[in-house]
């Protein structure tokens, strides 16, 4: 038999994982009795969690919100983690304003032992962070709802503005967030679309769960969704090109968010990027330093040669007539 702060910690995952528990799964779950269960759900309210009960005989219990914040148990490395992710976020505006995560920073750095204060002191000394003011950010609360969406795995009612400021409302089944390191994006299935959809947070201006259980089939890797719908915006052109990398070289050179890669042979990479005009994207691709073909548009392809030559002339070089 585990112990009872084992047992609540237990208890507490399995509340977290899906909408709504029985108390014969609980009990079943965890192998112990029901009236354990029961008592443990009382503790745990006494402790600050939130857990609600829905009566009848497909009633249980589900995690709500609590009356204030519970305590949390953090080993020394989820502690050093915690307080490194609110530095950055508090620095960087991630999440909209710094005031919350700077809070919460200090409060946490009061209470962590010597031993663990030092290391985070070493890496105060070694990080350094760009603003960017150009970004437009998330409110923390926003970003919170969604991923309690993500959590708690029910439909939800989506209100949102799309890039022409169009505001719309959408069924979605929530999945996840991936963060690019510039913006936010909500992972979920478009009910009626019926396909999966990228979601910019900061569009997202209110949220709705339905209630409605879902059960996701097939989900895709989110990461990589989300950088081919960055990767294939509405661009008014688009550029191929061959690159004499194999794919594991090529990646770093023009990251998944700037385009997407298909291996070429074993040394070579074919990659389509999307720009503004054929003279943008010729510049985007003298910036990579490395030689390459490009395969389609002929405009892009006769851009970078202007470039090129003019390089060349305006450095001492002299083409043959």
């Amino acid at each position: 038999m585990i112990n009872t702060s084992a047992r609540l910690l237990r208890l507490i995952s399995l509340l977290s994982g899906r909408p709504l528990w029985t108390c014969r799964e609980l009990a079943d779950r965890m192998e112990v009795t029901e009236r354990t269960v029961r008592r443990d759900i009382a503790r745990l309210r006494e402790l600050g969690y939130g857990v609600e009960s829905e009566p009848g005989p497909w009633g249980g219990y589900r995690m709500g919100g609590g009356t204030r914040v519970p305590p949390l148990v953090l080993d020394d490395e989820e502690a050093l983690a915690v307080a490194v992710a609110l530095r950055g976020a508090a620095l960087s505006g991630v999440l909209g304003s710094d005031q919350a995560s700077l809070s919460a920073l200090l409060k946490l750095r009061q209470g962590l032992p010597p031993r663990i204060a030092d290391r985070l002191g070493e890496l105060d000394a070694a990080f350094a962070y760009t603003p960017r003011d150009d970004e437009r950010q998330i409110a923390s609360g926003m970003l919170l709802e969604l991923a309690t969406l993500c959590r708690r795995g029910e439909r939800a009612r989506l209100s949102y503005r799309d890039r022409e400021g169009r505001a719309t409302v959408r069924e979605v089944d929530p999945y996840r967030l991936v963060h690019t390191g510039r913006r936010w994006y909500f992972v979920a299935w478009d009910v009626e679309r019926d396909q999966w959809r990228t979601f910019r947070a900061d569009r997202v201006t209110h949220t709705q769960p339905t209630g409605q259980v879902i059960d996701l089939v097939n989900p895709p890797d989110p990461a990589v969704l989300v950088s081919r719908s960055i990767s294939r915006g509405t661009y008014p052109i688009h550029a191929r090109v061959r690159l004499p990398l194999p794919l594991d070289q090529a990646l770093p050179l023009i990251p998944p968010t700037i385009g997407t890669h298909r291996p070429d042979g074993p040394t070579g990479t074919i990659v389509e990027i999307g720009g503004n005009d054929a003279g943008e994207l010729a510049t985007y691709l003298l910036t990579l330093g490395t030689p390459l073909t490009v395969l389609s548009p002929d405009s892009v392809r006769q851009a970078l040669l202007r470039r090129t030559r003019e390089l060349f002339e305006n450095n001492g070089g002299h083409l043959p007539s």
